[in-house]
């Protein structure tokens, strides 16, 4: 009896107690960081900063406290952060949608000033002037000017 005694309380018992440990420190606790998020571990900071200013041993400032609140409504806070930026993003998307249709239309555009520039079909000009006047002109109509020199 002796010897069971011995065995259980210098082999079983030490043995049970290291598959505990076991259990406990490593088997529980990579369960629990699996299961945790951030979002509870922000859960978890307004708590702490609670038990540490009705502690009253630490004085708080005000500014801690705050930051708590924030943290406390995280959800609420998170929630208008990202409606501020789904506004932002729907005015640049429009902003983006207003410049493709402009220049779109820009370039619908650009065919007919091309065809008005083309130069291969260029119209001949100086005969309508020509019809309008009455008369054609010449270089020999003109009259001569030489510097210092009067007709009579």
């Amino acid at each position: 009896m002796l010897k069971r005694l011995w065995q259980t309380w210098t082999i079983d018992k030490p043995a049970a107690l290291g598959d505990w440990l076991w259990q406990v420190f490593v088997v529980e606790l990579a369960a629990l960081l699996d299961r945790l998020t951030l979002r509870r571990v922000i859960a978890l900071i307004p708590v702490a900063i609670v038990i540490l200013a009705y502690e009253h041993r630490i004085p708080i400032p005000p500014e801690l406290m705050l930051l708590g609140d924030l943290l406390a409504y995280i959800d609420i806070f998170s929630a208008l952060v990202l409606f501020g930026i789904f506004a932002r993003t729907a005015a640049v998307i429009y902003i983006v949608r207003l410049a493709i249709r402009r220049t779109r239309g820009m370039l619908r555009r650009v065919p007919a000033v091309w065809r008005r520039l083309d130069l291969r079909h260029r119209r001949a000009s100086d005969i309508n002037r020509r019809k309008r006047h009455g008369r054609t002109r010449r270089d020999d109509d003109d009259l001569a000017v030489i510097p210092g020199m009067v007709w009579a």
